[in-house]
């Protein structure tokens, strides 16, 4: 009743009355009472149960694309929540007139990056959107063919591309791509070379793909702008085969867009540095007004950029839970499994950081292993996903696999609560 309301289970129990009513008139019995009810119950839930609400993840896999990627900071919710009523997204408290939305976002960004332009829409996808469909509607982009990559929901770089108006010119082959194939591809009708990091898959073997810094020179000597998508938001240090930020602007990629959740640790959002002239450009262009950034994402970037600025990187789940030791993790999971009974024990395993990041990359664990009696290992992931709130866990060969790491450690005891109960 607290979820769905009064007004909306009034509604229900009418359709069902009426329901109920039209079987007497078509010559059939009237259903029990209890059937009425049950079905203004199946009807209510079938409508809610698709909401957006909290859970557990006890996968193991950081970035969860299906639970949201990215969790946020403590200070980015409590931004979000300062920002959901009135606030100053387009307001200058200074002098009492109309401000620029994303105004302080935009400088945080060039003062982290060092970038002469910044801005930020409201997901990756946008950024090279708009990017393409402000310098190259109607003219041509060159793409390595094994950069061709299609990212979740089965959308493609090719796809994208020719919904911004642009025409993709695609050069080398799968596996190996060489800068002479760049070279022998520019004519009067190219706007830009673009790279695409391969974020969610790997090619190995015989490989080959020009350094972004040898583009840059040819795209300069053409005269054409180079864009460089770097995917998962890693801003500098080493993470697998992860390009880094820092890596792109220094090697004088003329704009790089990445994600702002995934390894940037912060809200789904596309961000945009390089250029000042360029970003300026797209900042002005249509394309821009439809794909802005909310105010509550804003909100919840502007404390993850100011996390960074201010060396609380820690305060960030993401990189926190990367940077979790095996020590810790095992220490948690045998006070857990102590908790658990001798259904639980504690063994190494790997993790994944997930969300299109570091692609066949693993992440040494410890998990906690069950093996229930009262129950099959499906019904007991049945019972934590139906729980409150829901406990989303692995299974394989027959036992649940929960995985800490990507368990916040305030919530070990709601977590051993959940699945005491789910393993009875």
């Amino acid at each position: 009743m607290r979820i769905w309301g009064r007004h909306l289970l009034t509604e229900m129990a009418r359709r069902a009355l009426d329901d109920a009513r039209q079987a007497v008139l078509d010559g059939r019995p009237l259903p029990p009472l209890d059937d009425i009810a049950a079905a203004v119950t199946r009807t209510v839930e079938l409508l809610t149960v698709g909401r957006v609400q909290e859970v557990i993840n006890a996968t193991g896999v950081v970035l969860h694309t299906n639970l949201g990627r990215a969790p946020l900071s403590e200070a980015a919710r409590e931004a979000v929540l300062a920002a959901a009523g009135y606030s100053t997204v387009e307001f200058d408290l200074k002098t009492g007139g109309r401000g620029k939305r994303g105004g302080t976002a935009n400088a945080l960004l060039r003062e982290l990056t060092g970038a002469a332009g910044a801005m930020a829409v409201n997901n990756a996808a946008a950024a090279l959107f708009l990017a393409l469909g402000a310098f190259a509607r109607d003219r041509e982009v060159i793409v390595s063919r094994g950069e061709l990559v299609e990212i979740g929901g089965e959308f493609r770089i090719p796809a994208i591309m020719e919904a911004a108006g642009a025409r993709l010119v695609e050069v080398g082959s799968t596996n190996r791509t060489h800068l002479s194939d760049y070279v022998n591809a520019i004519n009067e009708r190219t706007a830009m070379l673009m790279v695409v990091h391969p974020s969610n898959y790997r090619i190995e073997g015989f490989t080959a793909q020009p350094a972004v810094s040898d583009l840059v020179v040819v795209a300069r000597e053409a005269g054409v702008p180079l864009l460089h998508d770097i995917g998962s938001g890693l801003l500098r240090g080493r993470m697998g085969d992860e390009p880094t930020l820092e890596d792109s602007l220094k090697a004088g990629a003329n704009l790089a867009v990445f994600s702002g959740d995934k390894l940037f640790g912060g809200p789904q959002a596309g961000i945009i540095v390089g250029d000042a002239s360029l970003v300026q450009r797209l900042a002005r262009h249509p394309i821009a007004r439809a794909v802005r950034i909310d105010k509550l994402t804003l909100a919840a970037l502007e404390a993850t950029l100011l996390a960074h600025l201010s060396g609380r990187r820690h305060d960030l789940p993401v990189l926190r839970m990367l940077g979790i030791s095996l020590e810790e993790l095992r220490t948690r999971a045998e006070r857990l499994a102590r908790e658990l009974g001798a259904q639980a024990s504690v063994r190494e395993g790997t993790g994944m950081v997930g969300g299109g990041s570091l692609p066949g990359g693993r992440l040494p664990t410890v998990v906690i292993e069950i093996k229930p009696r009262a129950v099959t290992e499906t019904a007991m992931v049945g019972r934590l996903r139906a729980g409150d709130p829901p406990v989303i866990v692995r299974a394989e060969r027959g036992r649940v696999i929960v995985d800490l790491r990507t368990v916040p450690p305030a919530e070990d005891v709601r977590i051993a609560t959940s699945l005491l109960k789910a393993m009875c």
